[in-house]
């Protein structure tokens, strides 16, 4: 279970203030999609929810238990730019993450935990399509495969939470369309939260079970630094309405 609460939090730079305010609760199992104009804070947002920024005002809760203060197993994340190490192999590449947990001194397992943990890595790379690559090295990829990988990476934590930041920009149509697929069946199958950031309204109304907007309410021209973005629109109950009138012409025939 990952319940997900944003307690009247902000975030500010300086004299600079990004986000304002922010009062959202994240249900478990939601795929919720951040949309806004450049420069609103939706990264700003999610680096947050990982622990690499702090709110300057405020509480993020997972669980009703505060965050800790860095990023932990139980978010992953998968960026645009492939996160991913380029002089290991993709096998390699999938296995580190949790090789780490279990041995933070020396970062290898020996025995029959390697074993164990190179299937369940095996496994992974099989389910997201990579299966037949796991020798090759992440420069031997295309763009596509390379954030497959990083999003095998990125499960095998086993996270409560994934985070989404602008994922699939970089990729073209056809390839995008297919990292959709992809991205919805694994979230199904692991009954993750997801929270995903983009700037593609049409990617977000189709991925997410919400969608809100965050952009700046107030504006002062004389000191356009001093107020922050807050969610101004929150599209569920729109979303749902939508959905079951499609399920229910598909139904009809």
């Amino acid at each position: 279970m990952a319940v997900i609460r944003f307690d009247k939090v902000s975030k500010s730079y300086g004299q600079t203030v990004v986000l304002e305010n922010i009062d959202l609760t994240i249900d478990d199992n939601e795929f919720l999609a951040v949309v806004g104009p450049s420069g609103a804070g939706k990264t700003t947002l999610l680096r947050m929810l990982l622990s690499q920024e702090k709110p300057s005002r405020g509480r993020i809760l997972i669980d009703d238990v505060p965050i800790a203060d860095e990023p932990m197993p139980d978010r992953g994340i998968v960026f645009q730019r492939y996160s991913v190490f380029p002089h290991r192999t993709v096998l390699r590449n999938v296995m580190m993450g949790p090789e780490w947990l279990a041995a933070p001194l020396t970062g290898r397992l020996f025995g029959m935990q390697r074993a164990e943990l190179r299937d369940r890595a095996q496994a992974m790379l099989d389910r997201v399509g990579l299966g037949g690559h796991a020798g090759l090295y992440p420069a031997q990829l295309s763009g596509g495969q390379q954030q497959r990988l990083a999003i095998a990476q990125a499960l095998m934590t086993r996270p409560k939470v994934l985070l989404l930041d602008e994922p699939f920009g970089a990729l073209d149509p056809g390839t995008r369309r297919a990292m959709h697929t992809l991205v919805l069946e694994l979230w199904r199958e692991h009954r993750m939260t997801v929270v995903m950031v983009t700037h593609d309204l049409s990617e977000a109304f189709h991925l997410g079970t919400r969608v809100i907007a965050v952009d700046k309410s107030r504006h002062d021209p004389h000191a356009p630094h001093r107020f922050g973005s807050v969610v101004t629109s929150d599209f569920e109950a729109k979303l749902r309405l939508v959905r079951r009138l499609h399920d229910e012409a598909q139904a009809a025939g």
